[in-house]
């Protein structure tokens, strides 16, 4: 009897693997489910997402027309183009003291001269 009772046993811890096995397939199947689920709604939002951004690139892209900027710039910031007439030089007094016949480079050095900043 101790072999019957060796196979009851064994039946019983086979049936409860079995059962064991089971649920942790239902309890996979779901989660599959849930992911792929997941998962497609990422892709529904990444697609409401591009469309978005398409949207708004076009939106920029209107926004910076040149007509646009030039109409902006001159009703809310009062700017106007740039004449002859509305337009002030300024001069560097440094410059407007040197005589007009002052060389703009440096004067020749003699070769046997040493050059600045040169090492030996």
């Amino acid at each position: 009897m101790t072999s019957g009772s060796f196979m009851l046993r064994l039946n019983v811890l086979l049936a409860i693997a079995l059962i064991c096995s089971g649920l942790y397939l239902v309890k996979i199947s779901y989660e599959s489910r849930r992911l792929f689920a997941e998962i497609e709604n990422a892709h529904g939002t990444e697609r409401q997402l591009e469309s978005d951004r398409r949207r708004l690139e076009a939106e920029r892209q209107a926004q910076a027309t040149h007509l646009r900027v030039e109409s902006t710039a001159r009703t809310k910031l009062n700017m106007r183009a740039a004449t002859p007439a509305n337009t002030q030089y300024v001069v560097d007094a440094g410059l407007a003291a040197a005589p007009i016949t002052a060389p703009l480079t440096m004067p020749p050095v003699p070769a046997s001269a040493p050059m600045p900043g040169a090492s030996r």
